[in-house]
């Protein structure tokens, strides 16, 4: 569930990922051969890459269905002021955080920084160009940091008041 949670933006699109994932599982598990001696460890990449699969899968299905704009025309450009609020972050405030941005950029950031895909295969995999994965991503980076910048402004006005 925490693989389908940060390639979605809500719970109900990540619960559709996971019973995706799960029904293709279940329909190939006859298949299934371990890649090497740890059977478990082995398994469970088996089931990883299925499930990046299946949110790759939706990703493309509702990018049909709906037009992506580019947000630097709609978004406010703030200047990092403190760092200080990186450390203070915990996995589920990281996971709502990548759950706001638009799927295009949440997508490139989740294959390249959490599943380690390179810039080549996630094009390959998005059907775009090996530019634009790398322009989502920087774009994802620096959104992600707006966003930080504005929760800790938000916060240290709420601690002051």
């Amino acid at each position: 569930m925490a693989i389908c949670d940060r390639y979605t933006n809500n719970q109900e699109d990540a619960v559709e990922i996971l019973n995706d994932g799960f029904l293709k599982i279940f329909k190939e598990i006859h298949r299934y051969k371990p890649a090497y001696a740890d059977e478990v460890g082995s398994f469970k990449g088996w089931l990883r890459k299925i499930m990046v699969c299946t949110a790759i899968d939706r990703f493309r299905k509702d990018r049909k269905h709906q037009l992506v704009g580019e947000l630097d025309s709609s978004m406010y450009h703030l200047k990092v002021e403190n760092e200080g609020a990186y450390g203070k972050i915990e996995y589920d405030e990281i996971i709502k955080l990548i759950q706001e941005l638009s799927p295009g950029y949440r997508i490139v950031l989740n294959l390249f920084i959490v599943e380690g895909y390179s810039h080549e295969d996630i094009a390959e995999q998005l059907g775009i160009s090996v530019g634009t994965s790398k322009s989502n991503l920087s774009k994802a980076r620096k959104q992600l940091q707006k966003i930080l910048f504005r929760q800790n402004k938000i916060l240290i006005t709420k601690n002051a008041g």
